[in-house]
């Protein structure tokens, strides 16, 4: 089951239709993982795929320094801010939190306006 898991949120992560929520509810609704653990897994599932389309969109000439640079730099922080929190809030509120963005996000690609 893990192996086909894997697979679905890779191949979903691949289309960018969200493998990372895939795996993520996976992990913490199916097996004893815990929600923090959950997300340092996924993170390191991103790994690849990231690097293929990082060099895929380099080749193309589709990466716009300026802004990549500015993402790196506030991103980083962003990154170890958001860790201390997380480790610092109860699980079952972390995990509200996340069910609620995930909820959002699809309600509003769902009711999203094409340009």
């Amino acid at each position: 089951m893990d192996i086909l898991i894997g697979f679905l949120a890779g191949f979903a992560g691949g289309l960018g239709v969200g493998g990372g929520g895939i795996l993520l509810l996976y992990l913490t609704a199916f097996t004893e993982t815990n929600q923090l653990s959950a997300q340092g897994i996924n993170l390191v599932f991103f790994l690849p795929t990231a690097a293929a389309a990082l060099f895929l969109h380099f080749k193309n000439g589709f990466v716009k320094w300026k802004t990549a640079i500015l993402a790196v730099f506030f991103g980083i922080p962003a990154v170890f801010s958001g860790f201390f929190i997380a480790k610092s809030i109860d699980e079952t509120l972390l995990r509200l939190g996340f069910a609620l963005l995930l909820l959002f996000i699809g309600l509003k690609e769902l009711f999203r306006k094409e340009k």
